[in-house]
């Protein structure tokens, strides 16, 4: 493959239908280019952030391989817990001031951009029945892909106790409803549908002490 042919073509498209990037951003009256962005001002070290990921065709505490299209360097960093383990984690994580990239499958029949909101069908599975092995069963059989990337900024509680997770999205859809951008992803739907999550990791360091070096 002729990685250059194959970036410079991927480039053309992507600026004649989304414009070329800026060179620099002016922020409190100073320029960056990008990577002074990234570095002087938003000071992100990359390497304070952990992928933390739930299926049970790998060892759980274990870190393997997301085996997915995407992962397509065969990465193997990701922390692969129990779904128990991994819901307990997003709550601690919302609930003390983090947000989180979160990835799985928004190709579903309960995903409704403009009510805004994302839940699992009658259809399909009772809420209570959600584990590890409904969770793999779909994996497997395709019918849960990893198929986009959104934000996780927030959370509510409802009457019955159940976490309903605001989602901050890029997709077209998360603009057909009133709140533009945004969904309310039911606890269900993160359960079944969601796969891994990358958060900083002073926010799940109890999990990562579980791990062997």
């Amino acid at each position: 493959m002729n990685e250059e042919a194959v970036v410079s073509t991927v480039k053309s498209i992507l600026n004649r239908y989304i414009g070329t990037p800026p060179k620099f951003v002016i922020v409190d009256g100073k320029k960056y280019s990008p990577k002074e962005f990234l570095n002087d001002y938003l000071k992100l070290n990359m390497d304070d952030y952990v992928d933390i990921l739930s299926y049970k065709q790998k060892p759980f505490w274990k870190q393997v391989e997301y085996e997915v299209p995407d992962n397509w360097w065969h990465d193997s960093s990701y922390y692969n817990v129990p779904l128990k383990v991994f819901m307990k984690a997003i709550k601690h994580a919302i609930k003390n001031g983090y947000t989180m990239a979160i990835g799985g499958d928004v190709s579903e029949p309960g995903i409704n951009g403009k009510l805004d909101v994302a839940v699992i069908p009658n259809f399909d599975i009772p809420f209570e029945y959600i584990n590890d092995d409904a969770r793999q069963f779909r994996f497997s059989n395709k019918t849960t892909t990893d198929d986009h990337g959104i934000h996780l900024v927030g959370y509510k509680i409802d009457k019955d106790g159940k976490y309903w997770f605001l989602i901050k999205d890029s997709g077209s859809r998360a603009y057909n409803g009133k709140n533009k951008g945004y969904f309310f992803y039911s606890e269900g739907y993160v359960k079944l549908k969601m796969m891994d999550f990358m958060v900083h990791k002073s926010a799940v360091k109890d999990i990562l002490k579980k791990f062997k070096k």
